[in-house]
């Protein structure tokens, strides 16, 4: 049986370093500026021999309820009352304030096992605010750098007297273990066999859209609890979370992001790191949700978010989110429907669900595009299927021909899927125009009903095996 650890302080005393530290990944967003961690981050820790959950919080302000500050507090008790055992940690190097004895008391009225860690204790002058931790009443202080890695193994020994070795240290029966194989190669399998979607294997999403579009929102509905901080301040979220749920029995595990602002808007630091901690979750989704504001749709910034979806090489989907603030549904839902035929050409039949993340209006709709979608990423097609259908093609409209020489298209295969990529070898295929690739596309769109999805199509010529040899006289 495992056990979760929260790790609680006042704000900028190295929080999310030390979670980066035990996780063994740079995960949670660090910067100098106090209040970079918003949300309450989950992760899988290793501490020498030690396994468990580790949450990240944001540092605990004393503020008004309805404040930014006082919703972030509240994730953080949360945090709290789920944790089995909390890491308090305060800054040796600064010393103690007011903040943090608060905390130490709110930490006494839970009841719960606390450990006391003194971070920066590398620092030069970092003996008195050591010894100022005692005060607190929490029992003796762990002095630990997480910037540098020192301390981890007293850091152990705290955690494992504080939870007890049977927890700390579970029998072989309780550990659950698992032998799926998650780096199997795509494009590998029967190249003439269509293999049926795996209703049951779990599905990433990522919630993309520009700042206070609704994502966080979107994705508490979808829970069924304010899992992830909201308000109407505009980028509120910074770093990516990720959530799992059950959908229909299928496991979904969804992460939401900050908002993407145009990059000549984002200056600060902080930003562009929650932007990269945004792109890092778009590769790692296999199918996107891009949330519109219904009510300011099609904004420059997201079309270029699209793009970049598409370009990545995921599964994408639409969602005009605050579908309860619009008046003339009817009206409003025919002119998005000619919008993004015509702004989005790239993504010809891209599923677009009207939904209302405050409300819950049309959510089973966008799950339901999120799996139709997903199973047209993962989509194979035969090769003879292919082979039949690119003869058609040919006979319907031929290849140009360059210089006098008409071009051949000979052969066809689908080399992987997630996102659908074909291989056709022919002669000459530096010379095939770009507008008979996107006619082969289109093609493919429509008669095997893959819309929305990007679709790739390499060409290779075929190799002459006369090339280089001299003709005899």
């Amino acid at each position: 049986m495992s056990f979760t650890v929260a790790i609680v302080g006042r704000p900028n005393v190295g929080k999310s370093t030390l979670f980066n530290r035990l996780v063994g990944k740079k995960l949670a967003l660090v910067d100098d500026t106090p209040g970079v961690t918003r949300d309450r981050r989950p992760g899988d820790a290793r501490l020498m021999g030690l396994a468990f959950t580790i949450i990240d919080t944001a540092g605990l302000e004393e503020a008004d309820e309805e404040s930014l500050q006082g919703r972030m507090r509240a994730q953080t008790e949360a945090a709290i009352d789920e944790a089995d055992l909390s890491l308090f940690v305060v800054d040796a190097k600064s010393g103690l304030t007011p903040v943090d004895t608060a905390l130490a008391e709110m930490l006494r009225r839970r009841g719960k096992p606390v450990v006391l860690v003194a971070n920066k204790s590398e620092a030069r002058g970092s003996d008195s605010g050591f010894y100022d931790a005692y005060t607190l009443g929490l029992g003796e202080p762990t002095p630990i750098s997480a910037e540098h890695g020192q301390g981890m193994i007293d850091l152990r020994d705290a955690i494992v007297a504080a939870i007890g070795e049977d927890r700390a240290y579970p029998t072989k029966e309780d550990v659950a273990v698992t032998n799926v194989d998650v780096s199997q190669a795509e494009g590998e399998g029967d190249e003439d066999e269509e293999p049926a979607y795996d209703e049951t294997k779990p599905l990433r999403v990522a919630i993309v859209g520009r700042p206070n579009a609704g994502k966080s929102t979107l994705i508490n509905r979808f829970l069924g609890e304010d899992r992830l901080l909201t308000g109407p301040e505009a980028g509120i979220t910074r770093d990516s979370i990720s959530v799992e749920w059950d959908w229909r029995g299928r496991t979904i595990k969804m992460f939401d992001t900050a908002g993407m602002r145009r990059k000549a808007r984002v200056i600060e630091k902080l930003e562009k790191l929650s932007v990269a901690d945004a792109l890092r979750a778009i590769r790692f989704a296999e199918t996107v949700v891009i949330v519109f504001d219904a009510t300011i749709p099609f904004e420059k910034q997201d079309l270029q978010i699209v793009d970049l979806v598409l370009r990545e090489g995921r599964a994408a989907v639409l969602a005009f989110n605050k579908w309860d603030m619009i008046e003339d549904r009817q009206a409003v839902l025919a002119d998005l429907r000619e919008k993004t035929d015509r702004l989005l050409p790239q993504a010809r039949g891209i599923r677009a669900v009207p939904i209302s993340g405050q409300t819950g209006w049309g959510l089973d709709k966008l799950m339901q595009s999120i799996i139709d979608t997903d199973k047209v990423w993962n989509k194979r097609i035969s090769t003879a299927r292919l082979n039949r259908w690119l003869e058609t093609q040919q006979i319907q409209h031929p290849p140009p021909a360059v210089s006098g020489r008409r071009i051949k298209l000979k052969y066809m295969t689908q080399v992987k899927a997630r996102p659908p990529a074909f291989m056709i070898s022919c002669t000459r295929s530096d010379a095939l125009p770009e507008s008979y690739t996107r006619y082969l596309i289109n093609g493919l769109r429509a008669d095997f009903d893959m819309p929305s999805v990007p679709i790739r199509i390499h060409f290779r010529s075929a190799d002459n095996p006369f090339e280089g040899k001299k003709r005899r006289t």
